[in-house]
């Protein structure tokens, strides 16, 4: 017979057991992969795990809220903007551009979200979008800052000069490492929110706002909140991706990129930080493989729009939901003396 534990009890478990979990999880695979991938394959992963964290802004929007953002990889762009701004201007420590980055993307996705805070589904799903194809058009021809002068900061058809790393994390193996560190932090800041008040709040607005307004939940309050908390990961993922590549490509950063962010956020599963790893490394790792082998990446968009529509319709979790499902399977099975 299981014994029944405190609501308190039982949350602050729950919390500190998928914070550790998490981070052991991510130990191990970042180990293994900085000890065995090098070159290409290890920029494709640290690629993959910094985009996990606008993965899982898109993630949180979506599966505690049900808003559809299609804007959230235009985010990363702007946070890479602008941590390449700060750094050619000011040449401050690597840190502190990560920390612009965010604050930068934080404070566009706030700007963005404002107006569109009342909309729901497909109204929300365009007004988002069109700041996508907004950004696309205006990076087209902005290009990223690559240490010219001025508020663009760029300098034509010169060579570019590379962001920094910290000297903690200066080869390949290390910045791989350092993302990894920073993706932990961020997956950790968001499963946090998840089980506190934040996290209670966007529940209820997203069962029934007029419930959730006749509870005293401020309505415009959480959601800006959502949408800031997005946009910071979005744009500490940007600047994660500046410092893996040095500089960025204004070619790199599309509508149809934010779409398919969204795509395998749900694939991956919005419900947790399992669906937000899977998700980065979606994103990354099946184009690099197609690639490999000689096949079009952009077959991996076709194949992400069939697995999209597989989910919405047969696993709206994802596949972290179906993760969880199993682990809780095998959990009680145990407790029941089931298994050993």
């Amino acid at each position: 017979m299981r014994t029944a534990k405190p609501l308190a009890s039982v949350n602050l478990h729950g919390t500190q057991g998928a914070v550790l979990a998490m981070f052991a999880t991510l130990a191990v695979l970042a180990s293994i992969i900085a000890l065995t991938a090098g070159g290409y394959w290890l920029s494709i992963f640290t690629s993959g795990f910094a985009i996990a964290l606008a993965a899982a802004g898109t993630g949180l929007l979506y599966g505690r809220l049900g808003l559809i953002s299609l804007c959230q990889f235009a985010l990363v762009g702007i946070g890479g903007w602008v941590t390449l701004r700060v750094y050619h201007a000011f040449h401050v420590p690597f840190e502190i551009c990560l920390a612009a980055g965010g604050l930068g993307a934080g404070f566009i996705g706030v700007l963005w979200g404002l107006p569109a805070i009342r909309m729901r589904g497909l109204y929300l799903a365009l007004a988002t979008l069109m700041l996508a194809g907004t950004f696309q058009v205006v990076i087209t021809n902005w290009s990223f800052p690559n240490g010219g002068t001025g508020f663009l900061g760029f300098m034509g058809d010169r060579s570019r000069i590379d962001i920094e790393r910290p000297p903690i994390a200066s080869s390949d193996a290390g910045y791989f490492i350092y993302v990894t560190v920073v993706l932990a932090l961020g997956l950790a800041v968001v499963e946090w929110h998840r089980r506190t008040k934040p996290g209670r709040a966007w529940a209820l607005i997203s069962r029934n706002e007029l419930m959730a307004e006749a509870s005293g939940v401020h309505l415009v309050f959480y959601k800006t909140w959502a949408f800031a908390l997005a946009g910071v990961l979005a744009g500490v993922a940007g600047g994660l991706l500046a410092g893996c590549y040095g500089g960025l490509d204004g070619g790199a950063f599309t509508a149809a990129d934010s779409l398919l962010l969204f795509a395998v956020a749900v694939m991956g599963g919005a419900g947790d930080w399992r669906g937000a790893l899977l998700a980065g490394l979606m994103f990354r790792v099946p184009p690099a493989l197609l690639n490999y082998f000689g096949v079009n990446g952009f077959l991996a968009t076709m194949l992400f729009g069939a697995g999209l529509i597989h989910a919405l319709v047969t696993a709206p979790e994802g596949v972290s939901g179906k993760i969880k499902a199993l682990i809780a399977s095998l959990e009680g099975r145990r407790e029941d003396g089931l298994l050993p």
